[in-house]
């Protein structure tokens, strides 16, 4: 199991620091999400600071943008990045999708599917010279001249993680995918008796074994020096497992457990505004389902602990600083 780590800034002039930083410590990848910047500016400036960590979005947006579009930015990155890059790749939901961005929302299991195999296709006529003819439901791509083909690379082999909740999405990243992110939002049991199944069925489709796929996890985890910075960090976990649970798309893993009308009350005092009274909703059993807590040297025993043989992949959902806390995680998990 590897260990990583995820960035979320205020400005994207912090990504060079934070990146040598996580590099120097020993982490295995330097993931950037797309929330307030864009994920692919972070990774080039990542790239461009380092040797040997792998360089990642968790996730980008697939639907805000074609997948030729998709396909020249990770190309690019994998050159810059000297091969370190995996391209994440996400949905959204369906108001984000239509009022933050404006763009159609359609089916979107089977869109994601056509979206990576749209884009293995334009790098697969960069790669070899040949012509590109990709016919699907969403995409027809038949056209690249030579003028505007970037020509082959040393590392084409981009892996695509999909981010993936309910088993449709899962199941696509099983058939079409090199790994799947798990949302932070998910228990153990939800991993085992949902999201391994769904793979599984994926993997079968497309004649692979369990071997060829990384699965890899965002954890919420409360960390601090004692024990009350620990607590307070757990009381911000709960704030945002309200907000995650506020979102219908996550009901089927609240039902799981008999949290459904945990999620309901949530959506409704979404819905009215009230969000300073939704963490209160979000009680300690749900609480401890869904964040794993300890000082920093502790911290990665109980990670290996509850995620040993189920994930390939950890990273804590908490914004890396490059404090030292993550230095004694870090050596704590190669230990």
């Amino acid at each position: 199991m590897k260990i990583d780590v995820e960035v979320a800034v205020g400005s994207p002039s912090e990504i060079p620091r934070l990146a040598r930083v996580a590099e120097e410590m020993g982490f295995d990848c330097f993931w950037a999400n797309e929330t307030k910047h864009d994920p692919f500016v972070q990774v080039a400036l990542a790239s461009a600071n380092t040797k040997t960590i792998g360089v990642g979005t968790s996730i980008a947006l697939a639907f805000t943008r074609s997948p030729t579009t998709l396909a020249y930015t990770a190309w690019d990155l994998q050159r810059l990045s000297e091969g370190r890059l995996i391209l994440g790749l996400g949905s959204q939901v369906k108001g984000h999708l239509e009022r933050r961005f404006g763009m159609k929302w359609e089916s979107p299991a089977p869109k994601m599917k056509e979206v990576v195999l749209a884009l293995r296709a334009v790098w697969g006529a960069w790669q070899s010279g040949g012509k590109l003819d990709f016919r699907g439901r969403f995409f027809q791509l038949d056209l690249m001249t030579p003028f505007f083909s970037p020509g082959p690379i040393k590392s084409p082999g981009i892996p695509v993680y999909l981010a993936g909740v309910n088993e449709g999405m899962c199941r696509v990243a099983g058939a079409v995918g090199d790994g799947l992110h798990v949302h932070p939002l998910h228990t153990v049991r939800y991993l085992k008796e949902v999201v391994e199944p769904a793979i599984g069925a994926g993997l079968s489709r497309s004649g692979r074994r369990r071997e060829d796929f990384s699965v890899a996890a965002s954890v919420f985890a409360a960390m601090g020096k004692d024990r009350e910075e620990v607590r307070k960090a757990k009381e911000a976990c709960r704030e945002q497992i309200a907000f995650y649970a506020s979102t219908r798309t996550y009901r089927k893993l609240m039902e799981l457990h008999g949290w459904g009308d945990v999620c309901d009350r949530l959506h409704e005092l979404s819905v009215k505004g009230e969000w300073t009274k939704m963490p209160s909703v979000v009680g300690d059993e749900v609480l401890e389902a869904f964040v794993v807590e300890g000082r920093s040297d502790e911290l990665a025993e109980v990670l290996v602990k509850r995620y040993g043989g189920s994930v390939d992949r950890v990273r804590l959902y908490q914004p890396f600083d490059g404090g030292e806390d993550w230095r004694g995680l870090v050596e704590g998990f190669r230990a």
